[in-house]
């Protein structure tokens, strides 16, 4: 069964517009509407599932050029040319969110989570046959008492409203950083400590933790060279390799000089860790990882996973070697109070608002800019809300709790 959430009565809405009293008919019986409403759980929480828009615009772009070829309103698609890759490849990529999303989602990925969802369906989403692409008509078209329905506007609707929802939740926590600039030291540092508990929305933990890192290791400085007394000094530089939706090959950040590979991870999975490993060809990698618990728990459970997988001691041992470090949240909040400490609070704050809108396409609008940091502002200050409340009410998922952290009390 599965349950409703916030965004379906978003997508109930679009139905009941287009088919009146059939709506909740058609809904029951389409495995697509249902996918779906699975995929759009994250849109009034701000909760990213990784992959959610590439599956989501793998069926748009189809759907639309299904749309656009008049075939939601006649025959013959089965006997159509279908659509180019490339085409739909690029219209992809121009939608929001979408300018690094690989081509999996057209190729392979949407086929098999589907099928795990509804494993007794008989019909996949995509059909393709070398370079042509159609979206599968019997997960279009509906019949109820008789009378076929065409899903295909409804299915653009829902995800437009899917786009809108997320932009909207992410432009205001842009707009709310950019307010951030004039609170106290005091509120920043609550702020941007409430950005990296282990509910927050995946994208921004990934670029708050890089901020974080890349100024604690900012004053730090290593000596190298060729010769013993020709020896350069040089300070140790984190980069961002790409967005966080994007095909970067197990690595998030490159750490300069030394060669350090980060991957940001939100998952104790014994498969992830591993891929990413085998992605870099067994190089040492420290991992990131969005949770509470100790780095020993953490290292302990990937271990477990690894010996029931693998069951050869010297393989889960040549994998373990190449987990180089475990950074998890604590650790994060003291590299930040560190950080902070050493006079880079306001720098931390700047890259968060840099690479957030890099990440989410974001363009400043000086009018929408005004107004809403105005309001932001208001509620923050004149009633006395907190800023994690006050970026909460704005559609982004973090504890239930709306106590400030305390990252002094942090412990790894």
């Amino acid at each position: 069964m599965i349950m409703d959430h916030e965004f379906t009565k978003t997508i109930r809405h679009v139905l009941h517009q287009k088919f009146a009293a059939s709506a909740k008919h058609i809904y029951d019986k389409s495995e697509l509407l249902r996918y779906l409403n699975i995929k759009t759980k994250s849109a009034s929480r701000g909760s990213k599932s990784r992959g959610s828009f590439a599956n989501l615009y793998a069926i748009y772009v189809l759907v639309e050029d299904y749309i656009a070829r008049g075939y939601d309103a006649k025959e013959g698609y089965k006997d159509s040319e279908g659509a180019i890759f490339t085409a739909l490849f690029k219209r992809q990529r121009e939608l929001p969110f979408g300018q690094k999303l690989q081509n999996h989602a057209l190729n392979h990925r949407l086929k098999e989570e589907f099928r795990k969802y509804f494993p007794d369906c008989e019909h996949i989403p995509i059909v393709r046959t070398d370079n042509r692409y159609w979206f599968n008509e019997h997960l279009l078209r509906i019949d109820i008492d008789g009378t076929e329905f065409n899903l295909a506007k409804a299915i653009i609707e829902v995800v437009d409203a899917y786009i809108e929802a997320k932009r909207d939740a992410f432009e205001k926590f842009i707009q709310f950083c950019e307010t951030a600039r004039n609170l106290s030291e005091e509120k920043v540092i609550d702020f941007i400590a409430s950005l990296l508990e282990p509910t927050v929305d995946a994208r921004i933990f990934e670029i708050v933790s890089y901020s974080v890192l890349k100024y604690y290791y900012h004053n730090q400085t290593i000596f190298w060279g060729f010769q013993i007394d020709n020896l350069n000094e040089e300070r140790l530089t984190l980069n961002k390799t790409g967005r966080t939706n994007a095909n970067d090959g197990g690595i998030d950040f490159v750490m300069k000089p030394l060669g350090r590979f980060f991957q940001v991870t939100e998952t104790v999975d014994v498969n992830k860790y591993f891929l990413d490993i085998d992605k870099i060809e067994k190089y040492p990698i420290t991992f990131v990882v969005k949770s509470s618990d100790s780095a020993v728990i953490l290292s302990e459970r990937i271990r477990e996973q690894a010996g029931r997988q693998y069951g050869v001691n010297a393989v889960v041992q040549k994998y373990m070697d190449c987990i180089e470090e475990i950074v998890n949240v604590p650790l994060l909040l003291e590299r930040f109070q560190e950080a902070s400490e050493n006079g880079f609070l306001g720098e931390i704050l700047e890259e968060i608002i840099r690479q957030s809108k890099v990440e989410f396409n974001y363009e400043d609008s000086p009018e929408m800019a005004e107004e809403i940091a105005d309001e932001l502002a208001e509620e923050a200050t004149q009633r006395g809300i907190t800023p994690l409340l006050a970026v909460q009410r704005y559609g982004l998922s973090f504890s239930n709790s709306v106590t400030t952290l305390s990252i002094t009390s942090a412990r790894r």
